[in-house]
């Protein structure tokens, strides 16, 4: 039979496993983990462990089975998240929800806002982590409604979880930044408890006298390798040192965490700051108030050595500068004790030598003499050390004493008031020393100096909890302040407002603005504008900036196939792939290459690669639907855009897919409905309303076909392609000089196309300008050469009246 292990070995392997997850080894953290669970198979702690481990590595089904039997049945809430998480992932949404339902009891009231810290971490998820995670559930599951309620809820209690908001803008929500990103009274309170738990654990800290003694320097009560003494709090109690790590004790406080809800250990670090910790109090040399020297404090006895309330003695630098002697000192000895055998002085039963306890006892009876030279430093030491003394003597004792040596220091007090005692140099920590200030009332400062008992008088209570409330009210304020301004752009964005999106970015800071994600997002807005060289400088500056960021790739890449740039496409597609052969946007950057070369084939192959990667990309689906249409493989083309849909409903580039196809097909009510499901969703895009208009001409519709080319030019009075139908209706409707205003506008801004000159012909002929219409005729013929037979054909009709039953498809 094997021996069973320690108590303590379960708590050895949650450090290990924490220590681990949070340096990133995550296949140490698993293996740990196993270990864990083997010791506990029954312990719910174990099973979540494990689980988690599992799930941060990405095996979802291992994380889906141990986090089964103690998730379902509503007993411990980190199964129960980590369960869910993984029923996400494996496409199990029922069962996810209502594992998280059936623990609501478990999450319903835990909030863990301003909880979280570089020294402190709870493993367990709060209300607003579940209610965010239910929404994704919810919404991958196609429920929306249940999935906007949960997303709410989750920014109600944490207007930070970013993830709810933008699921809750990309699902076409109407949502108010202004009402989200804002400090709540649970924000407040949560930041008053925290400040308040902080002030109240260091007010009820005993106000001792700082400890002056070199760290470095081995004394009776200081000494490393003696376990009887508290020289080092750490080796039995959680210090920095690697004993007491080995140990896996908590941190220097005995009670733990300073949040008592806490339900996973911190770290072993001691509570003081890195910055105390290198260099201590100070850098330079520290005058001690008084102009004396410090005194020794008295050693405080075993059962006294460690506080649990107090912090642990803060380290001095280490420096290689000796201590400089002036006068009598410069011929003493080291004042470093020695140990036994060294000095020929014995130990009593508390550490002190014999000898310099007689020594003290006589020093302390000699009288004092206040034209007397300076005490030796050991002298001066010694005279304040008590080896019976305690830090809980009774209050007679301590009063007497106290008025005892304010007497004396009445009598040594001189006509200059200065002490004779009083040293000239105060104490050193860098080498230098430096003469104290003659002060005229030296009587008048209280006398801070440590009694008997090591004690000494307190401080006056804490007031900065106000200055630190206001703080850190203003900083939540600023950081709220700046998500309302990226979630107004973004939520704007979302709706297609593009030029009221790129106004709440132009708002951002600056060094916010100039990041990547933002970036990403007004290079999107600008390409939905159409803007297709100002997009392309937007996104110029993202590869500056981050040359490794992925956002928005996939639309830089149409970008630059829009903008017809050859090289620059395949280069932008080498260096993704390059980079990272495993995201879909590389693929589709490549694919976007091959398609702009007409090599559709290849292109298909790239972006169902990126279909492969991540299957909810929704983009890939509409460019693999592109390249079928271009080789007129409809159904296979009908199928790329119902997939794409089907990875987001909102994804307008695949409800106009489908129009497209429709339209080819000769189905245009069909492509009409298509088409204005798209606008539905991007009511902005004027694009869409000439597409509309198209297949309401083919259909005969024409009044209600130039209603939506007026609307698009309404949208945007850039748009050639509305203007030029719109003409074309004017031209059918008997009206050539509403459509010589449009094509007059036409001619100035793409003076170099041919269809723009052969319509200014005809609309010429109808109002009877016959010079006009040979002379556009002729410019339309020397720009495409390949139309010459079409339009000699209508030059020999010059003077005709051609204004009956003209359509616009006898040029098609």
């Amino acid at each position: 039979m094997s021996p069973s292990a320690p108590a303590g070995v379960p708590a050895q392997l949650r450090h290990l496993i924490y220590y681990h997850l949070d340096n990133g080894y995550l296949e140490n953290a698993l293996f740990f983990a196993g270990r864990l669970h083997a010791l506990e198979p029954r312990s719910h702690d174990a099973a979540h462990l494990l689980a988690l481990c599992n799930l941060k590595l990405g095996r979802n089904k291992a994380a889906f089975d141990y986090a089964k039997p103690k998730g379902t049945s509503h007993q411990h809430l980190g199964c129960a998240y980590v369960f869910a998480q993984a029923c996400l992932a494996l496409e199990r949404f029922d069962a996810g929800t209502t594992a998280l339902e059936k623990s609501r009891g478990l999450w319903a009231t835990k909030n863990h806002w301003n909880k979280h810290s570089d020294s402190a971490r709870i493993h367990l998820p709060d209300a607003a982590a579940c209610y965010c995670l239910l929404g994704k559930l919810w919404q991958a599951h196609g429920d929306t409604k249940k999935a906007v309620d949960n997303y709410i809820e989750s920014l109600k209690l944490n207007p930070c979880m970013w993830d709810a908001f933008t699921a809750l803008c990309d699902m076409g929500t109407a949502v108010r930044p202004v009402n989200i990103f804002k400090v709540t009274p649970e924000i407040l309170a949560s930041l008053t408890t925290s400040l308040s738990a902080g002030q109240s654990s260091h007010n009820s800290m005993p106000q001792e006298a700082p400890d002056t003694r070199n760290p470095f320097v081995s004394t009776p009560d200081n000494d490393p390798f003696n376990p009887r003494t508290g020289g080092d709090i750490g080796l039995n109690l959680g210090g920095a040192n690697l004993l007491s790590r080995l140990n896996g004790m908590t941190n220097g406080h005995g009670h733990g965490s300073a949040y008592p809800d806490v339900d996973t250990p911190t770290s072993n670090a001691q509570n003081v700051p890195d910055n105390d910790i290198m260099m201590g109090d100070a850098v330079g040399p520290v005058m001690n108030e008084g102009g004396e020297m410090p005194h020794a404090p008295v050693r405080k006895t075993r059962t006294q050595a460690y506080n649990a309330t107090e912090d642990p003695p803060r380290m001095r630098p280490i420096t290689t500068r000796t201590r400089l002697k002036m006068g009598s000192e410069s011929s003493e000895s080291t004042d470093i004790p020695r140990p036994i055998g060294q000095n020929g002085h014995k130990r009593t039963v508390s550490g002190h030598s014999t000898h310099h306890s007689q020594q003290s006892q006589q020093s302390s009876m000699a009288p004092s003499d206040p034209t007397a030279a300076p005490p030796r430093r050991s002298v001066r030491l010694l005279n304040h050390i008590r080896p019976s003394a305690s830090r809980f003597a009774g209050a007679t004792a301590r009063d007497a004493e106290s008025k005892e040596k304010r007497d004396l220091k009445k009598k040594a007090t001189g006509t200059k008031g200065k002490t004779a005692s009083t040293s000239t140099a105060g104490r050193v920590v860098s080498g230098n020393r430096r003469p104290t200030v003659d002060t005229s009332e030296p009587t008048s400062k209280p006398d801070l100096r440590p009694s008997s008992s090591g004690l000494m008088r307190a401080p006056p209570p804490r007031m900065a909890a106000p200055k630190e409330l206001a703080q850190g009210k203003d900083s939540i304020e600023w950081l709220l302040d700046l998500l309302r301004k990226i979630g107004t752009g973004y939520s704007q964005l979302s709706r297609y407002q593009c030029v009221q999106a790129l106004e709440a970015f132009a708002t951002v800071p600056t060094q916010q603005r100039e990041t990547p994600w933002v970036l990403a997002q007004i290079g999107k807005a600008q390409y939905e504008r159409c803007m297709y060289s100002e997009a392309e400088k937007v996104f110029q500056r993202v590869r500056e900036k981050a040359p490794t960021s992925l956002d928005g790739m996939e639309v830089f890449s149409n970008v630059l196939w829009q903008l017809k740039k050859e090289t620059d496409l395949a280069y932008l597609a080498h260096t993704l792939l390059e980079q990272d052969r495993l995201s879909p946007e590389a693929w589709c950057a490549l694919g976007n290459s091959f398609s702009l070369q007409r090599e559709h084939d290849q292109a298909i192959k790239c972006f169902s690669r990126a279909t492969q990667l991540d299957p909810e990309f929704a983009y890939a689906f509409t460019l693999q639907g592109h390249e079928h249409l271009a080789n007129e493989e409809f159904d296979k083309a009908m199928l790329a855009y119902r997939c794409a849909i089907s990875a987001d409903n909102r994804h307008y580039n695949g409800w106009y897919g489908l129009g497209q196809v429709f339209e080819k097909m000769g189905k245009y009510d069909v492509a009409e409905k298509h088409f204005r499901a798209a606008a539905q969703i991007n009511p902005t895009n004027p694009f869409l309303a000439v597409r509309i208009g198209a297949v309401l001409d083919r259909m005969r519709k024409t009044q209600p076909a130039l209603m939506q080319y007026m609307a698009a030019i309404a949208l945007d009075p850039r748009s050639t392609v509305a203007r030029f139908r719109k003409a074309e209706i004017h031209l059918k409707l008997g009206s050539p000089l509403e459509a010589l205003k449009d094509l007059e506008y036409l001619k100035d801004c793409i003076p170099d196309d041919a269809n723009v000159h052969f319509l200014l012909g005809r609309t010429y002929n109808m109002i009877g300008e016959r010079g006009n219409a040979i002379r556009h005729y002729t410019i339309a013929m020397n720009l495409d050469p390949k139309a010459q037979s079409l339009i000699k054909e209508a030059m020999e009709k010059v003077g005709e009246d051609d204004g009956e039953g003209w359509s616009s498809d006898d040029d098609r």
